[in-house]
């Protein structure tokens, strides 16, 4: 086996082998479902609106796909803990194959709707224990290429995800979509039932915990509440609707900080003065400062532009694949440069948000795939090494919930995001049927985003200065 070398570089050879091969493959296929069937949807749903209904309700296709992807990735370091990754991995994507199914044979957007609730939590769940994996059946040294090997595949998963929805809009059914998926799940949920081989670290098991129904329950509520405050935005209404939601939020993080060994996440989450803290508020601000373009940008080009659902979904699937080579290019980067391209990273990421306000809104479509790569490529520069650095920060009793946590994050930011992106587009008019995907409201949802892009700055600022200052200490020591 390769040995690491003095400047910190680590060979593919200590990963593609025997011993962590199918591990890899696991995590890899768990995260190809779950990149893939949502840009899948997003470039279906034209084609679903159009044959069953349900403009107002657009946003709720990705709301409850949200919800159920926060509830499985905020359980999954607790059910990966108590029952085992086999088990946990397994039945998400038995959950996903038939939340495929459901979708594939809706009648209403209602249905749509459920089943998209179940792709989210056995989606969510295949992500979330994805990381998760990751953090247990790889040493650190080999975390960095194992993330590397995810982001590859999340970029395969942009580029196959619009192609096979539109595929099946072009020359057969959206529906053909769903079950094309489904079968997949199924397959994925047998094999690692009853024959993949996990090898690296043995998994921990604990005895007693109990499924944390309670904050679940709030945390869903929470967003859920916000949400529905954006189907028929009034300044009373929909602010007493965020309020509501905002204060189940705020007890979920009350009482799940109070429960000790079952706590879902870390202790004081938000706190920018701890690397922990840092990291997760700016997963969670540049997650909702994101998420405007994959739930309107397919619907707003091809109103605005005049483009295909082809088309349109590979726009937005630009941002993955700018993330997936980004990743692989600085995969193998020593520590020493991990705050340089958290930084710079996230700066891109912000760029391509003002870049999509006047894109979107004004063209030419090439423009708004660029913003789309900038925005990928940030995060690919930066997302691995967030990972790598916050792990190697956190508490050793921590470092798990950390790898669950992180996931969580994202999924909660798009969720929170999507509902308060929902209310910004119907107050400009997207619910008016007179109105629809106009000009202004693709300015005004952009626009709207970066507020929380700045937050997430100012927590990469804090991170990236703790852990330097650590690794300064640490160097020192040495």
């Amino acid at each position: 086996m390769a040995e690491q070398t003095e400047s910190g570089t680590v060979a593919w050879s200590e990963i593609l082998n025997a011993t962590y091969g199918p591990s890899l493959i696991v995590v890899s296929l768990g995260v190809w479902l779950h990149a893939a069937d949502s840009l899948l949807v997003a470039t279906m749903l034209p084609a679903i609106v159009a044959e069953i209904g349900g403009e107002a309700m657009v946003a709720w296709t990705i709301a409850l796909y949200e919800i159920g992807s926060i509830v499985a990735g905020a359980a999954s370091a607790l059910l990966a803990i108590s029952h085992g990754l086999r088990l946990s991995m397994s039945a998400s994507a038995m959950v996903f194959a038939g939340g495929c199914a459901v979708s594939a044979i809706a009648q209403s957007m209602e249905v749509v709707l459920i089943g998209r609730l179940l792709q989210g939590l056995g989606g969510g769940g295949l992500m979330a224990l994805s990381f998760v994996a990751v953090s247990q059946l790889f040493p650190t040294r080999l975390v960095a290429r194992a993330m590397a090997t995810i982001s590859t595949f999340w970029g395969v998963s942009a580029f196959l995800g619009p192609l096979v929805g539109g595929l099946f809009v072009e020359f057969g059914t959206w529906r053909g979509g769903f079950w094309f998926f489904a079968v997949q799940a199924l397959a994925l949920g047998i094999w690692i039932a009853f024959g993949a081989k996990l090898g690296g670290k043995p998994v921990s098991q604990a005895s007693g915990t109990r499924f944390p129904y309670q904050r679940l329950l709030l945390l869903s509520a929470g967003v859920v509440l916000i949400a529905y405050g954006g189907l028929d935005v009034s300044p009373v209404g929909t602010t007493a609707f965020v309020l509501a939601g905002l204060a189940c939020l705020i007890l979920f993080l009350r009482l799940d900080g109070r429960r000790g060994d079952d706590r879902l996440l870390p202790l004081a989450p938000f706190k920018m003065a701890t690397p922990i803290g840092a990291t997760l508020l700016l997963v969670l601000c540049f997650s909702m400062a994101t998420i405007a373009i994959t739930a309107y940008g397919p619907l707003l080009v091809t109103a605005l532009h005049g483009t295909s659902a082809l088309v349109a979904g590979y726009i937005v699937a630009c941002s993955s694949i700018g993330w997936s080579v980004a990743a692989v290019l600085v995969s193998g980067a020593a520590e020493r440069h991990d705050p340089k391209l958290i930084a710079g990273g996230m700066v891109l990421v912000t760029i391509s948000i003002v870049g999509f306000a006047y894109s979107v809104a004004a063209g030419p479509v090439w423009l708004i795939a660029v913003s789309a790569v900038v925005e990928g490529a940030g995060f690919g520069l930066a997302w691995t090494f967030i990972l790598r650095r916050v792990t190697s920060l956190a508490p050793v009793s921590e470092r798990e919930r950390v790898s669950g946590a992180m996931p969580t994050m994202q999924r909660l930011g798009f969720a929170l995001g999507a509902a308060y992106i929902g209310i910004v587009a119907n107050a400009a008019g997207f619910a008016d049927p007179e109105e629809g995907a106009t000009a202004s409201v693709a300015v005004a949802i952009f626009v709207a985003s970066l507020p929380f892009a700045a937050i997430g700055l100012v927590a990469t600022a804090r991170f990236v200065l703790f852990g330097g200052a650590t690794a300064t200490r640490e160097a020192g020591a040495r």
